[in-house]
């Protein structure tokens, strides 16, 4: 790579950044969730759970329309039409009417949870997509620091939405997104580019032990199936504690702020995984992966025995960083076992495994903890079994994958 790609792969990163920080609000739905309910009353705890679970199959089917249109146009095109989904969700959220609620629960069902996270989806694959082709020598790195500022912007984004509602209202607050989507995203999108010739796929081409397999072909392999059932393990497993972790905070005499400092560790490990894999290789980087979340339950259900605060605390952060250790996995496993070529698409693929461990992580801490009458001793044995069954699935995802890097 010339002097000159070489200083602008960094420009190129830097604004990726910047779009993967303002679309991480995804992760944010808790910020509005509270205080829409405040305003409309007759809304219960299901409708908008519906509409996380209508953001999240929505942030997969993004990502799917935004992998098959890399094949016919620009990468900064795909943000350019993110942004306006963007806008155009957030600005009708902000026009909903207190008067009838049940229209505006469709309204925030299809301009919030399809407009606004099909957007964050196709921007989300399309960033990815293009920018990591830019850094072939530290793929692992690239992607962790675009995953980490997307795993922090629920955080940056909370802490700016929740001075704006105070100050102008939850509507006023929609409003200001829809025109910051318009003036962050739009500029960006201009830098959010593919090199001419992808130093990947030309690599790529010059070994004949790396295939460029099409989506059709990369789901009738045993891979695909191993690395998709690892995500959904580790997601699932992390999401038992992710779901409630300030409660469980709170509850072992912990502040109820270190949830929020889970996240910070969420996005941490998005970055230090990520390295690892550069350094040490994605073979050696996913069993640990998988001895983190066996630290994180050991540490969980020892504090759980002994009442510690230590041990809950160390266990919390521990699952953080394993929950961000899966999309970076992801990233790794798609790129490495079924080449560059199709990457875009074949990542969203992949990404659908976020549906189920959305469903499976909450609802099995869920029932646990309610028949274990509020404790939660067997939701953290549960973390054991499932770090036992990652070490299990990564084992066998390694020797179905041996003559891959």
């Amino acid at each position: 790579m010339n002097e000159q790609n070489n200083s602008l792969r960094y420009i190129y990163l830097a604004a990726g950044t910047i779009v993967m920080l303002f679309i991480g609000f995804i992760n944010a739905w808790s910020i509005f969730r509270t205080p829409l309910r405040e305003i409309f009353t007759s809304w219960t705890a299901p409708d908008l759970s519906l509409t996380f679970t209508i953001s999240v199959i929505s942030f997969c089917t993004g990502g799917f329309i935004s992998g098959r249109l890399t094949m016919l146009i620009k990468n900064s095109v795909i943000v350019t039409i993110a942004a306006a989904l963007l806008f155009i969700g957030f600005f009708f959220i902000s026009r909903l009417d207190p008067s009838q609620p049940e229209q505006s629960l469709i309204r925030l069902h299809i301009f919030y949870g399809v407009f606004c996270n099909a957007g964050v989806g196709m921007g989300y694959n399309a960033v990815l997509g293009a920018i990591i082709k830019w850094f072939p020598d530290k793929p692992g790195t690239a992607s962790g620091i675009l995953l980490m500022c997307f795993g922090m912007g629920a955080m940056v984004l909370g802490v700016i939405a929740n001075a704006l509602i105070a100050s102008t209202g939850i509507f006023g607050t929609f409003f200001i997104l829809a025109i910051l989507s318009a003036v962050i995203l739009f500029p960006c999108s201009f830098l959010i580019r593919r090199p001419a010739v992808p130093p990947d796929e030309k690599n790529s081409a010059s070994h004949k032990d790396v295939l460029n397999y099409r989506p059709t072909q990369m789901l009738k392999t045993p891979s695909f199936w191993l690395s998709f059932t690892w995500n959904f393990i580790i997601s699932s497993g992390a999401l038992i504690v992710i779901s409630s972790a300030a409660v469980i905070a709170a509850s072992f005499g912990a502040p109820a702020v270190l949830g929020l400092i889970v996240s910070v560790f969420s996005g941490g490990g998005r970055f230090v995984f990520g390295g690892l894999i550069d350094k040490i290789g994605r073979r050696k980087t996913i069993y640990c992966c998988c001895a983190t979340i066996l630290a994180a339950g050991v540490c969980l259900y020892t504090g759980a025995l002994l009442h510690n605060i230590i041990f809950i605390t160390a266990g919390l952060l521990l699952t953080g960083m394993t929950h961000g250790s899966s999309p970076v996995m992801s990233i790794s496993a798609v790129n490495t076992l079924f080449g560059p070529k199709n990457y875009p698409i074949n990542l969203s693929i992949h990404n659908f495994q976020l549906i189920p461990s959305a469903f499976a992580g909450p609802l099995i801490a869920g029932i646990l903890q309610e028949r274990a009458n509020g404790a939660y001793n067997s939701a953290f044995l549960m973390i054991i079994t499932f770090a036992v069954l990652s070490f299990v699935v990564a084992w066998l995802l390694n020797k179905a994958s041996a003559n891959f890097k």
